[in-house]
């Protein structure tokens, strides 16, 4: 990996060269040796680009640019096959490029809230009927017939009544030229698939595997620097002052300095954060040196206060006051009992809840907390830049480019264009590396030191930073009539420092008398998306208490849910309900059947189910669990999802599955939890997440088939997995769970 001057118009053109340029690390193809093929590509100018996402070489290789970043959710294959199947082409000629920044060619790439498929599913498939479509009327234009005679497939050009044939490489230079009116593309009707549906390998499968450089640690650049950052050990403190002088003697240590990240009165968009404004930086030759001259640091550290920020948005700029305590979990969860005794914001009223629930023969009411949780990206946080005084290059894993570019542009004071911002594959994400102040940290330091530097966190760092998920609890009454009927149902919810309440989700729309509220509490803690933000917790304490009101109702819990959703199908209660209930009951339907839910030999099992709308999907699980060594053990899990069409049936499967086992882990161990401000985790240590001996043998995957336009899917699976093994674990101890991480006591007795 070179060092490269390119401004972002030339990009695309030069970084086509295999074996040169930054992009090298980003092309690759499962089951495709392209090492063969690189003495076939020629110059720049034989590339001949037909959009922003396909080019088209001589040799009649085709390469596809992914608009979107890659964490491992496998859109650099997914998105590639979308343009591929309206291209007409042979996948295995296909070589996928993973673009740079460039929101004028390849829109928003933003990869989060399960939006890249669903986001660019019409774009793409526009992107390569349109060049199919130029390349058909330059053959046209070349063969003297018309266009409609001529047909394509697997990258060839034929006109039947004359015979003649032809590869697309040879009429790309002038169907390059080709002016496409707007409504004459049609693309393929769905029936006609042959790319997508069908199952292909990850394209970066083998460069993975055989540790090839793809991800941000891996970037290299001539003279460049490594930089770590000293933090305040708590939330609500910031420096005071500090003592380099036994760091500046180290070996390899460069600078040692004071850094504020944003200056006062500066306007703060919807994705930067203010967890520690001030730190102190270390910058040396490697990072192995940085690590052992921070540790000679002499930091003293003070109470922040109360600190002002300005926030951006739609309505303008706005004051956002920050408290200054050192806050501690006990404290923290003592707060938002205080707060859920008081009136909240009412989000949604169906009907008469207050009279239904003074009215009702019993009502159930339980109260659901969960713990802040922090990401664990497997790949260090980190990222490169190079500042100069007329414009930046910046490489990296990021989620959002288009996000922190105006940040950086403000910040830098150097205009959008005159920024470069190329994206690695990201090692996990998940919302983590939506947030860009590690990216505005880089070029803050580079500008400072005048060379290019690689920012690196550590685990601790990471783990001690923020970008939590929020810390939740959330109160559910149910009222039963004497004919032990739901006729009302009631949540209140809050925060630090959100609440988690859609309020407008099931089962809002299925009982005539329902409640919503919400509250929040300011902290000083930094929270950030979280797969699936809110619902993750939301669907955990939902489906939970959904069971244990099926249990008092006398009722089978699926068929419980089913009934909820037939009324809500047939004669729905209110407005604005998010979900469609028939596919909502379909997955569940599916999952009952897959699992075989009341079978025969199914009674060794403690099984649990769940299922959940978010981010226009639906997702149902059954957790079949067994009590192994006085512990909880999730031994399989059937799950049922309705995405819409699956792009790329293999990898949507591995993305369950992880959702899955991301799921259990969570639900069974994790938490974060503080002390005056303090994380009191700070590496895996002491930090528990699931094992690979505590993954299920066997998670099942069965999807909904349907021609629905792809929805989402990194996250949908995610939330409901909470409720289905918290209702598992109620089966396999005889007690109910309402504090996550979930977990049986030493004195409790399993029933096996």
């Amino acid at each position: 990996m070179e060092k490269t001057n390119n401004s972002r118009r030339t990009f695309l053109k030069s970084s086509a060269l295999l074996g040169g340029g930054l992009m090298i690390h980003f092309t690759g193809l499962a089951n495709f040796d392209i090492s063969e093929r690189t003495g076939t590509l020629g110059t720049p100018a034989e590339l001949i680009e037909l959009n922003g996402y396909v080019k088209i070489m001589p040799d009649n290789t085709i390469k596809i640019i992914c608009p979107n970043p890659e964490f491992g959710q496998n859109v650099m294959t997914s998105l590639p096959m979308i343009v591929a199947e309206e291209l007409d082409v042979e996948w295995q000629k296909v070589l996928v490029e993973m673009g740079p920044h460039d929101s004028v060619k390849l829109g928003s790439q933003f990869t989060g809230g399960s939006n890249s498929v669903r986001m660019y599913w019409r774009i793409l498939r526009e992107a390569g009927a349109t060049a199919r479509y130029m390349l058909v009327q330059a053959a046209a234009q070349t063969w003297g017939v018309p266009a409609e005679e001529i047909t394509t497939k697997a990258g060839m050009l034929y006109h039947e009544k004359t015979g003649k044939k032809g590869k697309y490489g040879d009429f790309a230079t002038k169907a390059a030229g080709v002016t496409v009116a707007k409504g004459v593309v049609k693309p393929k009707d769905i029936k006609n698939f042959n790319i997508v549906r069908t199952s292909k390998k990850n394209v970066e499968g083998t460069k993975i595997i055989s540790g090839k450089p793809l991800f941000g640690l891996d970037y290299k650049y001539d003279g460049m620097l490594i930089a770590m950052i000293e933090h305040p050990p708590g939330f609500g403190m910031t420096v005071d002052s500090f003592d380099a002088t036994a760091a500046l003697k180290m070996p390899g240590v460069k600078e040692v300095f004071r850094q504020k990240i944003y200056e006062d009165g500066f306007e703060q968009g919807g994705f930067d954060v203010r967890t520690f404004n001030e730190v102190v930086v270390v910058v040396g030759k490697t990072t192995w040196e940085v690590m052992n001259a921070r540790k000679k640091l002499i930091v003293k550290w003070k109470p922040a206060g109360d600190t002002k920020d300005t926030m951006g948005g739609r309505g303008g700029a706005r004051e956002v006051v920050v408290p200054g305590e050192l806050e501690s979990s006990d404290a923290q969860y003592q707060k938002m009992q205080d707060f859920a005794s008081k009136p909240a914001q009412l989000l949604r009223k169906d009907g008469d809840p207050e009279t239904a629930f003074k009215n009702a023969a019993q009502v159930i009411e339980r109260t659901f907390t969960a713990p802040f949780l922090a990401h664990n990206c497997m790949e260090p946080i980190n990222f490169f830049a190079h500042v100069t005084a007329d414009k930046a290059l910046l490489v990296g894993p990021l989620q959002a480019p288009g996000w922190t570019e105006p940040t950086l542009s403000k910040i830098l004071k150097l205009p959008a264009d005159k920024i470069e911002i190329q994206m690695t594959r990201m090692g996990g994400g998940f919302g983590r590396r939506a947030y860009g102040h590690y990216l505005v940290e880089a070029a803050l330091i580079s500008k400072k030191v005048n060379a290019p530097v690689k920012l690196i966190y550590s685990k601790e760092d990471d783990m001690t930073y923020g970008i939590y998920r929020p810390m939740y609890t959330a109160t559910y009454r149910a009222a039963l009539d004497a004919d032990k009927k739901l006729i009302a149902f009631h949540v209140k919810g809050g925060g630090i420092p959100e609440h988690p309440i859609h309020a407008n989700r099931f089962p809002a729309g299925a009982v005539d008398n329902y409640l919503a509220e919400g509250w929040q509490i300011p902290s000083n803690i930094t929270v950030g998306a979280f797969r699936a933000p809110r619902s993750n917790f939301n669907a955990a304490a939902e489906q939970s208490f959904l069971d244990e009101v099926a249990e008092a109702m006398g009722k089978d819990p699926i068929e419980f849910r089913l009934e909820l959703l037939k009324r809500a199908k047939e004669n729905p209660v209110g407005k604005n309900n998010e979900y469609d209930a028939a596919r909502y009951a379909g997955v569940l339907e599916l999952v009952r059947d897959k699992s075989g839910w009341k079978n025969s030999g199914t009674e060794k099992y403690s099984r649990g189910v769940a299922a959940y709308f978010c981010h226009s999907s639906y997702a149902a699980h059954v957790v079949d669990m067994v009590i192994r060594d006085g512990e909880p053990y999730v031994k399989q899990v059937f799950s049922a999802i309705d995405c819409g069409i699956v792009v790329n049936p293999d990898a949507a499967s591995n993305m369950v599955q992880g959702a899955v086992v991301d799921g259990i882990g969570n639900a069974l161990y994790g938490g974060l939890t503080h002390k005056n401000g303090v994380s009191e985790q700070r590496n895996f240590h002491n930090y528990r997440i699931i094992r690979m001996r505590e993954a299920p043998k066997k998670v099942e995957v069965f999807f909904v088939k349907n021609d629905i336009d792809p929805t989402g899917l990194g996250e949908p699976p995610f939330p409901p997995v909470f409720g289905a093994v918290a209702n598992a674990l109620y089966k396999a101890s005889g007690q109910r769970f309402y504090k996550q991480p979930y977990s049986l006591k030493p004195t409790d007795k399993p029933i096996v």
